[in-house]
């Protein structure tokens, strides 16, 4: 089986590896995609040339803003047997991220230098990954991968959740999208669902669970 992992903003591929030695453990091909994250249309692009150069059935797998990318780029590809959202959006026809309202951490959001998008170093620890050791989380506030304001206004077309067998995993100490929210994403894509006491960065605090969940869609 492959499994192909979408990364989050202000994040990159290097997000997914406490997961892919436990995937790959288990005898499957991992890829980690690396998006720009300057538009939706543009990543999903992406990702959707990484998932047609799959030989055989594909998990497709998406953390934050990588939920909505997958869930663009899954959409006609026959190879994709399932979708795995990690705290992740997923959005219906017509809306996009800025359809939602945003976390406690979403006012910590704010151009940097460049004018892309940053959350405040010194507060993404505790509103990105506060059950993280504070070195850690420190460590990624440090290498957080900046994003353009398009991604948050992008709107989505027709959503893969809708002919695809989904999975769905919540994070209900998550600051950065509401564990509401997320619960109507996984609700509304009939996804099987299960329930973390972990922060946005689930896949890096909860690797074993996150691996065991995409393991489970894998199986399926």
């Amino acid at each position: 089986m492959n499994i192909v992992l979408v990364h989050g903003a202000w994040s990159d591929g290097s997000g997914w590896i406490k997961v892919i030695p436990i995937l790959q453990a288990a005898g499957h091909n991992v890829v980690a995609v690396q998006n720009q994250m300057s538009s939706l249309s543009g990543d999903a692009a992406n990702t959707r040339a990484v998932i047609d150069a799959m030989q055989g059935p594909t998990v497709v797998v998406g953390h934050s803003y990588g939920g909505a990318v997958m869930t663009s780029a899954a959409h006609g590809a026959g190879n994709v047997k399932a979708l795995v959202y990690v705290a992740a959006f997923a959005p219906d026809e017509g809306e996009s991220l800025g359809s939602f309202p945003p976390g406690p951490g979403g006012k910590y959001v704010a151009p940097g230098p460049s004018g892309l998008l940053y959350i405040d170093r010194d507060r993404f620890p505790k509103y990105f990954a506060d059950d993280l050791p504070e070195t850690e989380a420190a460590t990624l506030a440090s290498v957080q991968r900046p994003v353009s304001p398009a991604i948050f206004s992008d709107t989505m077309g027709t959503p893969a959740w809708k002919s695809i067998k989904s999975w769905y995993q919540i994070s209900e100490d998550d600051n950065m999208i509401p564990p509401e929210v997320e619960r109507k994403f996984a609700a509304r894509a009939n996804a099987t669902t299960i329930s973390l006491a972990a922060s946005h960065a689930s896949l890096v605090s909860r690797p074993k669970e996150i691996a065991e969940l995409i393991l489970i869609a894998a199986k399926s």
